[in-house]
């Protein structure tokens, strides 16, 4: 079974997020659990904690469907110590909101080297991070999200997630999300029969199929291997509807959060509806 469901809003409290999500005829959805922009939030409420799992139980989307983004602020590749120590101080902060809020998953942007420090320097930062992180706290898995490549963003090769989950001490702990349009973005060809049956095989190779945790599913407005991060409509991108359908009928993506980011919140039910329509 596929559980589709768009990065809704949490304004007003984390406690709305579900109810946002029943609104789209979501089975899955995605959240900020703080403000995004900001580097220091509020603490959850006990209040607001409560709410949140009453309402995700009434929504009827259990834990492993939903999956919190931190913030875009965090580079846990920083090349700069002090810069660093507020990005590790900001992301052991989402995953205890994580914790709080019995949620399972911590989805991030693994970083950038800001073309300071080298490409293996970074992704060891970025290890000893979510080592460090997973040492403070338990019960929420570090899930890594590929990227597009874009400006000094590591992340955007398999093998990049692989180097840092072979230094990740706790195996049981970490994950991947792969992101569809940062995907072909980055290169890997998922618009065709062949190569998507290629990129998925080089994934399995290179970082193990039990790592998959999550699916940002994305059409792209930039062509194949433009490094460019720019998301699009269902079926209205270069990706195109052909790709959708061959997602949607593949049992490999069953059981895990589907999250739409896809521009135009308007068509997120029709784009829900859209995808189950291709099981």
């Amino acid at each position: 079974m596929k559980h589709i469901g768009p990065h809704v809003s949490a304004n007003g409290g984390v406690e709305n997020a579900p109810l946002n999500a029943i609104k789209v005829g979501a089975s899955a959805f995605a959240l900020f659990t703080k403000n995004q922009r900001q580097w220091v939030s509020p603490a959850l409420s006990a209040k607001s904690i409560a709410a949140f799992k009453e309402n995700c139980a009434k929504a009827g989307i259990a834990p492993a469907y939903i999956l919190p983004h931190d913030s875009y602020l965090i580079n846990l590749g920083q090349p700069e110590d002090e810069a660093l120590a507020k990005s590790r101080a900001a992301f052991l902060d989402e995953m205890q909101r994580c914790e709080q809020l019995g949620l399972t998953m911590l989805n991030f942007h693994p970083g950038s080297h800001l073309n300071m420090i080298t490409l293996e320097q970074c992704l060891d930062r970025i290890a000893e991070t979510i080592n460090i992180t997973l040492d403070k706290t338990s019960g929420v898995t570090a899930v890594i999200e590929n990227t597009a490549g874009q400006g000094t963003n590591v992340g955007f090769s398999f093998q990049h997630l692989s180097y840092i989950i072979d230094k990740v001490e706790d195996k049981s702990r970490i994950g991947v999300c792969i992101d569809t349009c940062h995907t072909y973005s980055a290169g890997y060809d998922l618009k065709t029969e062949e190569g998507y049956k290629h990129t998925f095989q080089e994934f399995d190779e290179t970082i193990g199929a039990s790592y998959l945790k999550a699916i940002h599913l994305n059409d792209t407005k930039k062509t194949f291997a433009s490094r460019v991060d720019r998301h699009d409509s269902i079926g209205k991108g270069f990706l195109g509807e052909d790709f959708f359908k061959r997602f949607m009928k593949d049992p490999r993506f069953d059981e895990i959060p589907l999250i739409l980011e896809t521009p135009d919140e308007e068509l997120w039910p029709s784009e829900i509806a859209l995808l189950h329509s291709f099981e």
